[in-house]
């Protein structure tokens, strides 16, 4: 099977920002009326046949509204090449049917049968020390390998073709937890070559010359001399990896892609998602031309301390699930998660119970985000294989609910009282709209920051995450967008490290500005073009005319002997990052530096430049603190109204409710807006609490 290709302006489009959907298309799968729905995850293949029946029961009168099959089945789905086995998926769906749950159907894609991996050995992933995947796990096979494809499709399309039509089966999932694989299979490598062939125009030359390969005599004469490059090996080239890692990306979202078409081709009324791990960095989610909406996977609890408090551990980040939610909605205006954690877990370094309450919250996190579903992976424990610890809905008799299964019951019975106070889903009140905010996002950054962060200390996620975790406390709604969006939608736009760039997008955010926009950009920002090189010019120049400052230099200091920023009287210590800026006659300056031989200089300026406003932070604040009062400050001056809310504690709105979460690790008493009714909870919340009202 050839590779599918691509236009060399859509091949370079996909590796900048993801072409999507319309929101009115994710949309028509949902009602509002519904508010959410609750699934779990069954495995027929893992249990006696005569237990099925019982076990769907049960998972009804809990309250799931549906379930999720054939995720691993491959084997089971074709026990050997070319023969299809239906049969006992057919039993399972009637089951379910029986008991009013509707299916969601997954392609087995993550878990090849060995018949396969053993006929076709050729489909295994190399690793780049040379060892090659095999047999017994998951995701051993290559996405980069026509001949996988093509046996993918072949299966998929037989599973399409039963099933697609099938009423009782409301959506489809495709492969599980699809990431992007650092793969050195012989395929990968010609696929690599065809693509950067594709992507620079068959042009040896212009690639050299997007390279840099004058350097270090790394010149090439011909696309066949370029191998994948070794990412363990020092001094690799910083661009060769750039486009690597673009390739890579391509490959999972390319293999998506076609099984979407495979299957549409006969499932009309039926959603098409998969379920990503919000791995932010490794630039494949939301970069599908294909998918119906978007889809995560959450675990909140399993070993690291990112909670707050002693016990934090046990509840998990606050911040955790209202990131995902605030990446995956904007894609298309909505998004399902389809593994939330129930109990605890088997994978992590070590693996403690949640916080009684703790699923429960984690659930109305996913709801208050604006998604249209939560499933739960997975209904029951199972008894043998690398999940044993595993918790379900129901331990390991497969009668008696677990405590997270407990708290998913009480999570559905919540949700059906809502269902009779619901709004439309835009009803929300006019000042948390006011403070609707943009994070302007491009993975290529991290990539780029990563092989050269001239600081160990360094962090790109943490970096925006000092802005983030303000804007979550102000009660704001915020997306992170790719550059696909229109800017004009949000008053405020913040743009970390936006390293890459070029003058078509400083173009933009120059008009935006201009058009009454707020734009934030800090440091790092426009340094590189697409390709990671640097400008032949002075550093920081192409965004001088937005900024209207100069940059003098930047420094880099030990994080055990800070520097220090001023402003406003108060003294913020920083180490990772620091621009020395030179303003010009319209900028204010808001920070300066009180130490070095820069003593005084500027680290941050505002502006106005048309109807809108300009604030550059030169500098990264060892704790986000420095980051939290600028954003106080600026909103103030743009009199946007912000709340207050302490870390831990989070607000959101939809359907004319407001959900307010306690991640904390104290009570936190919410006053609440004129006229607001309270539906779920307490106005004095503990921690793992929540509390609903209507507005």
């Amino acid at each position: 099977m050839k590779i599918r290709r691509t236009t060399p302006l859509l091949l370079l489009l996909c590796c900048l920002f993801p072409v999507t959907g319309s929101a009115e298309q994710a949309t028509r799968w949902f009602n509002d009326k519904d508010l959410t729905l609750t699934g779990a995850y069954y495995y027929p293949e893992h249990w006696d046949e005569s237990q099925w029946e019982r076990d769907f029961k049960q998972m009804s009168e809990l309250g799931f509204e549906f379930t999720h099959f054939a995720e691993f089945a491959w084997a089971q789905l074709e026990p050997e090449e070319g023969v299809y086995d239906f049969d006992w998926l057919d039993h399972a769906v009637a089951l379910a049917d029986k008991y009013g749950l509707k299916v969601v159907m997954c392609t087995s894609t993550a878990t090849p049968p060995v018949w396969l991996s053993r006929k076709y050995p050729e489909i295994l992933i190399r690793l780049e020390d040379g060892t090659v995947l095999d047999h017994g796990a998951r995701q051993h096979a290559s996405f980069a390998s026509p001949l996988y494809r093509e046996l993918s499709y072949k299966m998929i399309e037989k599973l399409a073709e039963h099933y697609g039509n099938d009423s009782r089966v409301i959506g489809w999932q495709l492969d599980n937890e699809p990431d992007v694989q650092f793969d050195y299979n012989p395929a990968a490598e010609a696929g690599f070559r065809a693509f950067l062939r594709e992507k620079y125009h068959n042009d040896i030359h212009a690639l050299n010359d997007a390279w840099g390969t004058a350097f270090w005599s790394e010149l090439y004469h011909t696309f066949d001399e370029i191998t994948l490059p070794k990412l363990r090996q020092m001094f690799m080239n910083h661009h060769q990896i750039l486009d690597y890692r673009c390739f890579a990306a391509l490959q999972t979202t390319s293999f998506l892609d076609e099984q979407y078409r495979v299957i549409r081709k006969h499932a009309k009324d039926q959603w098409i998602i998969t379920n990503f791990i919000p791995d932010y960095e490794h630039g494949h989610i939301g970069q599908t031309k294909e998918l119906d909406f978007q889809c995560y996977t959450r675990y909140m609890v399993y070993g690291d301390n990112e909670g707050i408090g002693r016990r934090g551990y046990r509840v998990g980040n606050p911040l955790r699930i209202a990131w995902a939610n605030d990446f995956f909605h904007p894609f298309q205006g909505t998004y399902g998660v389809m593994e939330l954690q129930p109990g605890q877990v088997n994978w992590g370094g070590i693996n403690p119970q949640p916080l009684p309450g703790a699923v429960r919250l984690w659930l109305w996190s996913v709801f208050a985000g604006g998604s249209d579903f939560t499933c739960t992976y997975r209904y029951r424990q199972p008894l043998y294989g690398t999940e044993q610890y595993h918790y379900g809905i129901v331990g390991t008799d497969g009668v008696t609910v677990t405590p997270g299964g407990r708290e998913f019951e009480q999570f559905m019975k919540e949700i059906a009282l809502l269902c009779k106070e619901y709004a439309p889903r835009e009803t929300k009140p006019a000042d948390y709209l006011a403070r609707r905010t943009a994070i302007l996002f491009n993975h290529e950054n991290a990539w780029s920051i990563q092989r050269q962060k001239q600081n160990s200390t360094w962090n790109t996620q943490r970096h925006i995450e000092k802005y983030y975790r303000t804007l979550k406390s102000f009660g704001a709604p915020v997306d992170f967008i790719y550059e696909d969006k229109d800017f004009n939608e949000y008053p405020v736009m913040i743009a970390p490290a936006y390293q890459l760039a070029d003058k078509e997008l400083t173009d933009r955010w120059i008009s935006y500005v201009q058009q009454g926009g707020n734009l934030v950009l800090t440091c790092r920002t426009g340094q590189k073009d697409r390709y990671g090189r640097l400008f032949e010019a002075p550093f920081g120049s192409l965004i001088n005319e937005l900024t209207g400052n100069r940059l003098d230099f930047f420094d880099l200091l030990l994080p055990n002997d800070p520097g220090v920023v001023l402003m406003d009287g108060k003294r913020y210590p920083w180490n990772t990052w620091g621009e020395i800026l030179i303003p010009g006659k319209e900028s204010e300056v808001w920070a300066t530096y009180t130490e070095e031989f820069y003593e005084g200089k500027p680290a941050i300026t505002t502006r106005r430049l048309g109807k809108g406003t300009i604030t550059y932070v030169g500098v990264d604040s060892q704790d986000g603190s420095l980051e939290r009062d600028l954003l106080i400050k600026l909103y103030n001056k743009l009199n946007i109204p912000v709340m207050d809310l302490p870390y831990g504690i989070t607000l959101e709105y939809r359907n004319g409710f407001g959900i307010v979460m306690n991640y904390s690790d104290q009570p936190y008493t919410f006053n609440l807006p004129a006229g607001a009714k309270v539906l779920i909870g307490d106005t004095t919340i503990p921690t793992a609490g929540v509390l609903v009202f209507k507005i």
